[in-house]
Parts: structure tokens; sequence; C-alpha cells
């Protein structure tokens, strides 16, 4: 299995001080950060999406702005990809499935923002594109949601969303499961 990771808008914005702070943000970014050491390390793929806001309405990931570049924890060095997306599906009108066939890359390691958007959103397409798909549930952030006037907290929406997940689209797991089973593989490939 050809796997690359999947850093999912690790953009400022979501960060403490940005336009749209997630709950645990800084936390997830670290976990993320581990996974990325090590991806570099073995000198594997790694494919940055970056969310550029295009609605006239929108609060967050403006163009030209710090609130639209990555985390300096992540940001991307020379050979990594970056894949400039406008929806929450990171292969919607997007480079990423013709990048992801030209390299034969059929796994994808996810970590990003936001569980309940975005990730819920990739990890979905990927699946119905063939692609399978590990989900670091640690190297993820979301925030609280509503509905009906009912809070529904943020470590409750990330639970629900990696739940429905891993019922069928992803293995789900832990950055630090994930990084010591990298440990015994002895092939190139993850």
């Amino acid at each position: 299995m050809n796997s690359a990771l999947l850093m999912i808008e690790m953009q400022n914005d979501y960060f403490p001080n940005g336009r749209m702070p997630l709950e645990k943000s800084t936390e997830a970014c670290a976990k993320a950060q581990e996974v990325l050491q090590v991806y570099r390390a073995k000198q594997l793929p790694v494919i940055h999406v970056q969310h550029i806001s295009t609605r006239p309405d929108a609060i967050h990931f403006l163009p030209c702005t710090k609130g639209v570049e990555f985390h300096n924890n992540v940001q991307p060095v020379k050979n990594e990809t970056v894949i400039k997306k406008h929806y929450p599906n990171s292969f919607k009108d997007t480079s990423l499935l013709t990048y992801l066939i030209k390299h034969q890359i059929n796994h994808l390691v996810i970590t990003g923002m936001m569980t309940h958007m975005s990730i819920d959103a990739t990890v979905r397409a990927a699946y119905d594109l063939g692609i399978s798909c590990t989900l670091l549930s640690d190297a993820c952030a979301t925030m609280n949601l509503e509905f009906n006037s009912i809070l529904i907290p943020a470590q409750t929406v990330h639970h629900a969303f990696l739940a429905a997940l891993q019922s069928m689209y992803a293995t789900v797991q832990s950055t630090k499961d994930y990084i010591q089973l990298m440990g015994t593989k002895t092939s190139i490939n993850a």
C-alpha cells in the first residue's frame, strides 16, 4: 500500500488568536507534527491542503492574510505538495486525485481541521474514490456546534464524527499507535 500524509487546513485561523480558533487545535497540531516528522524522516509523500475562502461572506481563511497561512509547526518544505481548495472536500475542484493517481497513492493518513467538516467530507470522498484512509484521532480538532438551540461540546462533536467514520470509511487510531505501527514496517511504503 502506497501512503501519503494528508494535512488538512493546518492554518493559523484555527489556532489561538485566529479568526476561528478550534478547541484543542494546538494539541492536535503537535500530534500532526509528530507524524509529519516521521514521514519526512522516511521520505514519504506529504500533502498540505490549504483552504482559501472565496465566499463573499467569509470570515476566515481570507486571501492574503496571516490566518490563511500554515501554522509554523507544520509549514510545508521543499518537495512537499500544497493543494489549494475552496470547499470542505479536499478533492472538489482540486488536483488532489490527479496527484494521488500519478504517484500511485492508494492510502491517506489524515490529520487536520475540522473533524466535523473538512475531515469528514474528505474521508468520505476518498472512500468513494477507492482510497483507503487512516484518520489520526488526536491529530484533528473541531469546535462546539449548536442544533435547535442546544450546545454540542466540541469533544462530543469530535467523537461522534470519529465514531461515524470508523464504522466504514476509515481506520481511526491515535498518532502514537500509528507511529508504532509504522516502526514495524520494513518497506518504504507505510
